[in-house]
């Protein structure tokens, strides 16, 4: 394979990583650029999980056996089986050796006894006729490895093979790394940085997202649940803002804890006191029940007073929802009246009675007369 080739395969596995936007769509361009770059039929990239001692496989590439899925859930392979790679990470590397691939085939020697380690085994099973193993570095540490095979009767990976999917591998490892300092930087601008669930921008996003979809196809039930914690002010200024931070977290896990039981349902921290629940395409009776479960365990907590609880959804007759700000100010008027009234339990909008006008109501006064029901114009 010439030089000029070789380059084309390292622009070509470098561009489609850059161009992945998710990380299963960075494993899939890692494994096919290295498959194409080495002229292989098939291709693997596996995490090495250090707490578990074991590889496993995050994408398979290319020509696949019967028993193999694009990303597997549970392609696992213990890392003592295969004496190269414990040798690699747990003496060489350990030791500050360099990593560098190097070379299997079927044809691979028996060891003692007969024995036959299961890289060449498997390469045999799989009617593959070798295969080249590079080690991926991230960060000073082992990371996994990338693995590219050729069928039985292609030509084998030589010492100049091995040499280039390192350099591979180089080029996978900075790309991982590309791919996690993104995906960290996403997850804090989507991040509530004191109780680790979803902030408001988060919520913006995921909300007209549904909305748009319910106007598509009205059929799919949008529901936001708008929560208040109640005695915030009190804790923190009788017990100090540290504690009061501590009655956030504890009702961001009561509020996470519930919204699991929710299929996709969305928790966030809207801000200050304020707290929310999005679920998209789950009957309303299931949000509402949840919510019911929220005011209870908000209500056992030895800190607060409990919150305050507004729903709305298009489940209910709220009228016509075509904005993430109308679903907003119906669930803001529902939590206002459930605050007003001390109410232990949610309001819900379109159940109970004169939520919808209250939130209309308040969408006719001018914005500084709004109070609670701010609409939450963006």
């Amino acid at each position: 394979m010439g030089e000029d080739v070789r380059l084309r395969g390292v622009v070509a596995l470098a561009q489609g990583m850059a161009a992945a936007v998710t990380a299963q769509e960075t494993w899939r361009a890692a494994a096919e650029g290295a498959r194409g770059a080495l002229d292989g039929s098939f291709a693997a990239l596996s995490l090495w999980e250090r707490g578990e001692g074991r590889l496993r496989v995050l994408v398979n590439a290319g020509e696949r056996a019967a028993e193999e899925q694009e990303f597997p859930e549970d392609e696992t392979y213990p890392v003592h089986q295969f004496p190269e790679i414990a040798e690699f990470l747990h003496e060489r590397w350990c030791r500050g050796g360099e990593p560098h691939a190097w070379v299997e085939t079927s044809e691979g020697p028996a060891g003692p006894a007969g024995y036959v380690h299961q890289r060449v085994a498997a390469l045999r099973r799989r009617g593959r006729g070798c295969c080249v193993v590079a080690p991926i570095v991230l960060n000073g540490r082992a990371w996994g490895e990338l693995y590219v095979a050729r069928p039985l009767g292609a030509p084998l990976f030589g010492r100049a093979d091995a040499d280039f999917a390192t350099v591979l591998a180089a080029v996978v490892a900075a790309g991982i790394a590309q791919s996690e300092r993104l995906e960290e930087a996403q997850r804090l601008a989507f991040t509530d940085p004191l109780t680790g669930l979803a902030n408001r921008r988060a919520v913006d996003l995921r909300l007209d997202e549904a909305v748009e979809r319910h106007v598509r196809e009205p059929g799919v039930v949008v529901s936001l649940m708008v929560c208040d914690l109640n005695g915030l002010k009190r804790v923190n200024d009788s017990l100090g803002h540290e504690v009061g931070d501590r009655l956030l977290e504890r009702f961001g896990s009561v509020l996470s804890v519930c919204g699991a039981m929710l299929p996709g349902a969305l928790a966030a921290r809207l801000g200050g006191d304020e707290f929310c629940l999005l679920a998209v395409g789950v009957p309303v009776e299931e949000v509402v029940r949840v919510a019911e479960e929220v005011c209870a365990r908000a209500g056992e907590l030895d800190l607060g007073e409990g919150v305050a609880c507004g729903v709305a959804s298009t489940g209910y007759p709220v009228g016509e929802v075509t904005s993430a700000r109308r679903l907003f100010r119906l669930a803001d008027a529902a939590q206002y009246r459930a605050k007003g009234e001390r109410l232990g339990k949610p309001v819900v909008a379109g159940r109970d009675g004169g939520v919808v006008g209250l939130a209309d109501t308040a969408a006719e006064r001018p914005a500084g007369e709004r109070r609670h029901l701010r609409g939450r114009e963006r």
